[in-house]
């Protein structure tokens, strides 16, 4: 019965990683497509960055209910709701053709695929205990590497082989596949199968969280090192387009590389405070020696300006996002230690909101310093230096990190 039991948690742990990867497969479709559909319907970088803060700041507000949201109504219905109103969201961008219509579908999407990491991060703690959950949450967050390793190596394609609007069908439709296989596979929340820690909350307590300096340290900790990971998201194949001349069909391999690199930082993430700590070394400085270590690795972030080869470019964007990965994986898993299960999707909702919005304010001023002239070189720099600036204000809003609940052992019902 138990294997039964451990069986069922890692096919949950698939389908939590498949709806981590089309979750970010459909929100780069339209940074492939952009110099396709920037000639096509002649927008100029302000309405491109327009489109792309819409979905930021409508993801960004609705992290404040959807992690809520996850905690109220349970893991098992909140995140089926989230991954169906994406679906549909990303499939309805095949059929509007103005700029006011792009961003009405991008604010759509931006609002529904919110609920992936509260998501993502409250599997993670449902399914399995504390000293498992730090290599979950790397492989987890390898989710988004592999969909934007797999989004440049198959959207240009099916573009030019059956269309822009086809990539945004093919695409949103596979999540719908998704609600299908998630909704028969995860047990019904009050069964003897489903988790304990997977039953709905009664109260989540907001005022408590805001008053909380562990709360203001996942904010700063979200803010300063989101900005770069949205930035690159939506602007990078731009980047590669205007700096070294690649074409739509030679975007691929670079950008793929990039984020082969940042899926090997999620699980390097994982792995390396799970390996500090079997060997001795505390929470706290397991967690925040990882960090640091990634907050250095970003900082030659810049000198891809200096540079005149797409690869060697590759080469220390890859490096860059290798770092934000493995810090990201220890902020969501720093969320998931401190935190009591029952606020957990609330907390890291709240932190995404703070990220959604340092993202915005990246993205916006990327079409300001683009069309007065600045290219790309603020936002490169800003991104180097802000990990330092985030782990520094964890510290001093946290000087120790303490498990929340530290007698917590497994995470799933006993076997019936």
């Amino acid at each position: 019965m138990q294997d039964r039991v451990d069986a069922r948690r890692w096919a949950i742990v698939v389908l939590a990683f498949t709806a981590i990867m089309l979750n970010y497969v459909d929100r780069q479709v339209i940074a492939l497509l952009k110099p396709m559909l920037q000639s096509e319907f002649g927008w100029n970088d302000r309405d491109y960055s327009h489109m792309a803060s819409a979905f930021q700041f409508c993801a960004a507000v609705s992290f404040l209910g959807t992690g809520w949201f996850i905690d109220r109504i349970g893991l098992r219905r909140g995140f089926a709701i989230g991954v169906a109103a994406w679906s549909i969201a990303g499939m309805a961008h095949a059929f509007v053709t103005s700029v006011a219509g792009f961003v009405g579908v991008r604010a759509l999407l931006g609002a529904a695929e919110s609920i992936g990491t509260p998501a993502q991060v409250k599997t993670a703690a449902t399914y399995f205990p504390p000293e498992q959950r730090s290599v979950m949450l790397g492989i987890g967050n390898m989710a988004s590497n592999f969909g934007a390793v797999l989004a440049p190596l198959t959207v240009p394609a099916l573009a030019l082989w059956l269309g822009w609007q086809a990539a945004f069908l093919i695409t949103g439709g596979l999540g719908l596949v998704w609600v299908v296989v998630w909704l028969v596979v995860t047990p019904r929340t009050g069964s003897a199968a489903a988790p304990a820690t997977d039953t709905p909350a009664s109260r989540v307590p907001w005022g408590e969280l805001l008053r909380d300096r562990r709360q203001w340290a996942v904010i700063a900790a979200k803010a300063l090192s989101d900005q770069c990971w949205w930035f690159l998201l939506f602007f990078m194949p731009d980047l590669f387009h205007r700096m070294f001349a690649l074409s739509q069909g030679e975007l691929g391999l670079p950008i793929a590389f990039i984020y082969l690199l940042a899926a090997l930082g999620s699980l390097s993430g994982g792995l390396l405070p799970t390996w500090l700590m079997a060997r001795g070394v505390g929470m706290d400085r397991a967690r925040k020696g990882s960090m640091l270590l990634y907050a250095l690795l970003i900082l030659p972030v810049p000198l891809v300006l200096f540079t005149g080869d797409a690869w060697v470019a590759a080469s220390l964007l890859g490096l860059g996002l290798f770092a934000h990965q493995g810090f990201s994986t220890n902020v969501f898993a720093m969320t998931a230690d401190i935190f009591p299960s029952r606020m957990i999707g609330t907390a890291i909702g709240i932190g995404a909101f703070a990220g959604n919005l340092s993202g915005m304010a990246m993205i916006e001023g990327a079409g300001f310093s683009l069309d007065a002239g600045y290219g790309y070189a603020p936002m490169l720099v800003g991104c180097g230096g802000s990990y330092l600036i985030g782990l520094a204000l964890v510290h001093l809003l946290v000087p120790r990190l303490v498990l929340a609940e530290p007698g917590a052992a497994r995470t799933t019902a006993p076997a019936h």
